[in-house]
């Protein structure tokens, strides 16, 4: 087999702290784009978010009794709510919101660990989880994208930014080239390649180090306090619902990635996210999630030490909470060159749903696998790169919740054909 030529650092392994902090550094650079997105856009603060990231992710650890390699950042899935309930009442009372769905999750966790999860296997099998992780993948693609070739003309409008491709794709080819290295080299390509792609940009003079001579060496984020408020509460909190079906997507996708069946600890999983999410909301932060950059980064570096985490969590607690500096330095990459980056990482979620058709000898030529897969990868990619959420009332189905709930249907209702009773 070919994936045993490179060294694979598994979930239960220990690196040396050397090792481990580019190691978590890697983590944190990866997920920072995203998990600054959300505070910009929904008018928090983003060092209460970086800081809540890395206070979620160790959490998340000491609740699933550091068992599951995952990064926890801003969830995108409450950006509108947050948006409509902050313009309202203030981001204070979008606050509680939050917290009332951290403690969706607690409860859906609690109900899983009764009935058990025997009921997933019925529900998701192998050809439905990897038709999600393909979408999971190829649905962030236009995100990705977008970071590496388009940048803003003079008016503002979104325009082919040629020196933004030529840094994406210096940024692309380091990060092939390195995640090809043995040894150390090939533990961290993200990170090198980040390297790369910053002094590329510095070359190109589209760099602005202002900010990072501004910033304070030491300071504290300004935490704020929520305030309980039933009208957002009843706005925020059932989009726990959809993130609920997003996380256990994002579960099944790290454990086809380690090769760990994580079913049955999924009310821990589920309840370590529900936390941090409650802890994110008192201090003022965003709801969190599992991330796939991280679970990208893991596949690209084969390293699945849930040790790393614990790093990568205590750097984003450091940089979040007490150093605007490196916050500043963090945030100075340029978008082009994350955006070189993330096409890798989410292409490799994708690629991990190809392979695990093929690990589990998914068969085409069975009409039923057929259809599973063409509707759940074409309509949930459709959704995600278009932007396209369905609207219920006031929430909104994204693509990635919507092709995994017709997938799961499809797959209830479609018959089991002849050849296909055999194998079940």
């Amino acid at each position: 087999m070919s994936h045993h030529e490179r060294e694979v650092i598994g979930v239960d392994d220990r690196v040396s702290p050397a090792r481990a902090i580019p190691l978590g550094i890697q983590h944190v650079m990866s997920m920072f784009g995203s998990t600054v997105l959300v505070p910009l856009l929904t008018g928090l603060d983003p060092n209460v978010a970086i800081m809540c990231s890395g206070i979620g992710t160790i959490c998340y650890l000491l609740v699933t009794g550091g068992k599951i390699p995952s990064y926890l950042g801003s969830s995108f899935a409450f950006i509108s709510p947050v948006i409509a309930v902050g313009a309202t009442q203030g981001l204070d009372a979008a606050m509680s919101g939050v917290i009332v769905a951290g403690a969706v999750f607690l409860v859906v966790a609690g109900v899983i660990k009764l009935v058990g999860t025997a009921w997933l296997d019925r529900l998701l099998p192998p050809v439905l989880v990897a038709s999600v992780m393909v979408v999971i993948g190829v649905g962030l693609s236009a995100t990705a994208v977008n970071m590496a070739f388009m940048g803003a003309d003079a008016t503002g409008a979104s325009v082919f930014n040629p020196q933004g491709a030529i840094m994406a794709a210096i940024t692309l080819l380091a990060a092939v080239v390195f995640s090809g290295c043995g040894g150390i080299v090939g533990t961290v390509p993200i990170l090198l390649a980040i390297i790369v792609g910053y002094a590329v940009a510095i070359a190109f003079g589209m760099v602005d180090f202002a900010p990072i001579a501004e910033a304070a060496w030491l300071g504290l984020p300004n935490v704020s306090f929520p305030k309980f408020d039933m009208g957002a509460i009843a706005l925020i909190a059932p989009v726990a619902v959809v993130t609920v079906i997003e996380h256990i997507g994002h579960l099944l996708a790290v454990g086809e990635i380690v090769d760990k069946d994580y079913r049955p600890l999924l009310p821990r999983s589920l309840a370590g996210d529900g936390l941090s999410t409650m802890i994110s909301g008192f201090l003022g932060g965003p709801p969190t999630t599992t991330y796939a950059e991280n679970i990208g980064v893991m596949s690209v570096a084969r390293v699945y030490s849930t040790q790393i985490f614990w790093y990568a969590g205590a750097f984003a607690l450091i940089v979040g909470g007490l150093c605007p500096k490196l916050a500043a330095l963090i945030n100075s990459i340029p978008s082009p060159v994350m955006g070189g980056v993330c096409l890798l990482l989410f292409g490799l979620i994708a690629s991990n749903g190809l392979r695990m058709l093929v690990s589990n000898g998914v068969d085409f030529d069975i009409n039923r696998n057929l259809m599973i897969a063409s509707v759940v990868i074409i309509l949930g990619v459709g959704m995600e790169t278009s932007g396209i959420a369905i609207p219920l009332g006031d929430y909104a189905l994204p693509g990635m919740a919507t092709s995994t709930l017709v997938g799961i249907i499809l797959n209830l209702v479609l018959p089991r054909e002849k050849k296909d009773e055999a194998r079940a």
